[in-house]
């Protein structure tokens, strides 16, 4: 099984956004979102992916097929703390999950960017926790820092978010 990240161009955009919508959905069920009047979530940050510094989209692929998707910025997720990356949006679709694909894509990100990161996940996405307990845990051979419950990194639904501190 071949994983790669490939980064996404602006004609990729279209591509991005039904993934995107893909992952809204899912996520939709722990931070409680709403479609729109056209019944869609909408991304407001995709066009910036183009047309601000210091935003990466990547699709993961498997196999030269899409599964996946993985945005990094260097926008922290926690405002007052030092940080180089984090990861906005990271989804790998389910016939993909389970088989290393994530933890894949998850390396190979932090190998293309080094310095210091911030990753923020929902509580309530039990799935998630797992996954990036596992994966930070791995690559950083459990010299991270993880403040869960963070007043600072509220999702819309009002959950504190738990928040990763490591480096690459």
């Amino acid at each position: 099984m071949k994983i790669e990240i490939v980064s996404a161009q602006i004609e990729d955009r279209e591509i991005l956004s039904n993934l995107l919508e893909k992952y809204d959905y899912e996520f939709s069920q722990y931070d409680d979102r709403d479609v729109n009047k056209l019944g869609l979530y909408g991304y407001k940050y995709l066009d910036f992916y183009w047309t601000e510094e210091n935003r990466w989209a990547y699709f993961i692929t498997v196999d030269e097929k899409l599964a996946g998707l993985v945005f990094v910025t260097n926008h922290p997720e926690i405002e007052d703390t030092e940080t180089d990356f984090s990861i906005c949006e990271f989804f790998v679709m389910y016939k993909y999950r389970r088989k290393g694909v994530g933890k894949n894509a998850f390396f190979q990100i932090l190998e293309k960017h080094k310095g210091r990161w911030q990753l923020r996940l929902h509580p309530k996405n039990i799935t998630s926790v797992h996954f990036w307990n596992n994966a930070v845990g791995e690559f950083t051979k459990g010299r991270f820092e993880l403040i869960k419950s963070h007043p600072k990194a509220e999702y819309p639904d009002g959950t504190c978010g738990d928040i990763f501190f490591f480096s690459s």
